[in-house]
């Protein structure tokens, strides 16, 4: 893969990180890369290591799960806030890379990461991908 390529996967990538919430698809990103559909989610994947609905999915996962700390939003609410249209795809999707359903994640406190830098606690929050929950990051000291 060239460099121009990875710039153009790159873009498509931000484009993601920046509009999770907004309705994507493969034809749309690749039109952003500059390629074919095939040809994106083939490059996508072999440069970031997951498909694009994958990246895009845990993306959405990562602001569901600050949503849900919040408390002040219901399960619902949050499916539809990150993008996504189904609750039961959303619910099924996030208790694999989380390892617990979003309602069961809400009801707990959150506390033990308020005085992590926003930054760190990042890191030890991203979901996990294909059913790796178990062998999560560890616990916050």
């Amino acid at each position: 893969m060239n460099l121009e390529d990875l710039v153009r996967l790159r873009r498509a990538r931000d484009l993601m990180d920046r509009n999770y919430a907004e309705p994507l698809d493969v034809p749309a990103l690749a039109r952003v890369a500059l390629m074919s559909p095939g040809h994106f989610s083939r490059s996508f994947r072999a440069a970031f290591g997951e498909t694009p609905y994958s990246y895009l999915m845990t993306r959405r996962i990562e602001r569901a799960k600050a949503l849900l700390r919040r408390g002040d939003l219901s399960v619902t609410e949050v499916c539809f806030a990150v993008g996504c249209t189904s609750l039961g795809s959303f619910s099924s999707r996030f208790t694999e890379l989380v390892g617990e359903s979003p309602s069961a994640y809400r009801a707990r406190p959150h506390d033990e990461g308020a005085a992590v830098p926003a930054c760190v606690a990042k890191i030890h929050t991203r979901p996990v991908r294909n059913g790796e929950a178990g062998s999560a990051a560890p616990p916050l000291a």
